[in-house]
């Protein structure tokens, strides 16, 4: 009933906004271990006052900007965790969070989540330098939905490369999956997902517009919140150039964090092959 209830005040507070579930609890700062770090405090196209945090590579010249969104939960202090490391490889690493999370300002709305993207975007240009034209977005679960839709708007300006991890295909498909599993309603999955559920941002209206740069896709074939085959659907519907990495595991958004030692490697190789 929890689902129902969620879902009956999303189709009252703008449908997809139930997807974001922010929080203000500040988890981990950046300790001195994780090396050069800066809070970046910027606004989006409406005003609203973001903050994001920048963490300069180690290595010079640095070899490219990683920017970061990051999933549906919580807020970046920790997230982070998942693509810090990466300053230590000689990139600087940009994330942030969108209104409504940690200390940015605002209510959440997707709607606005995606002009935040924008406007992260433009930041990372910005502060960029000499890598401006060396790019790369990551975007982990709801965060690989809203890179698309925030690079659609903003058009990829000297973005060289696009890594979605654990995204799904379609807003609405992911709560009829969701109502389908609690019994007092799956008899309502279709006409409820349907009815409050917008796909208007939807990764897979979005997948084939993007600009045509290199495309990873990583995804557990026993993922517990976004089943593997809306993944697989996203991927088969994305032009090429791209790569699929299958976790023959159960899990969200593991591969660069409970799983990092198998899986950052060939991620560094694949950066060097589409940054070279």
């Amino acid at each position: 009933m929890k689902i129902l209830l969620l879902l009956s005040l999303a189709c009252l507070t703008g449908c997809t906004n139930v997807f974001l579930q922010p929080d203000h609890v500040l988890r981990y700062l950046p300790g001195r271990t994780e090396g050069a770090w800066q809070d970046v405090r910027f606004k989006s196209a409406d005003g609203t006052d973001l903050i994001g945090l920048w963490f300069s590579a180690r290595k010079t010249p640095s070899k490219g900007v990683i920017v970061h969104f990051h999933g549906n939960g919580e807020n970046m202090t920790s997230h982070y965790l998942f693509v810090y490391w990466l300053a230590a490889e000689g990139y600087d690493v940009f994330t942030f969070d969108y209104r409504g999370y940690g200390g940015s300002a605002g209510e959440k709305s997707l709607a606005g989540s995606i002009e935040d993207g924008v406007a992260a975007l433009r930041v990372a240009r910005a502060r960029a330098g000499g890598s401006r034209e060396r790019l790369i977005v990551l975007g982990q679960s709801l965060g690989g939905a809203l890179a698309l839709a925030s690079l659609d708007r903003d058009g990829g300006e000297g973005v060289r490369g696009v890594i979605l991890d654990s995204t799904f295909a379609s807003y609405r498909k992911v709560a009829r999956l969701k109502l389908g599993s609690v019994w007092p309603t799956w008899p309502l999955q279709y006409p409820l997902s349907a009815l409050l559920i917008s796909d208007r941002w939807a990764p897979e209206r979005l997948i084939a517009r993007r600009k045509p740069v290199p495309l990873l896709m990583i995804h557990a074939v026993d993922d517990p919140v976004v089943p593997y085959a809306q993944g697989r659907r996203l991927f088969d519907l994305a032009p090429g150039p791209k790569e699929f990495w299958k976790l023959d595991s159960k899990g969200h958004t593991e591969a660069l964090y409970a799983r990092a030692s198998q899986y950052r490697p060939p991620l560094l190789a694949w950066l060097d092959r589409v940054l070279q």
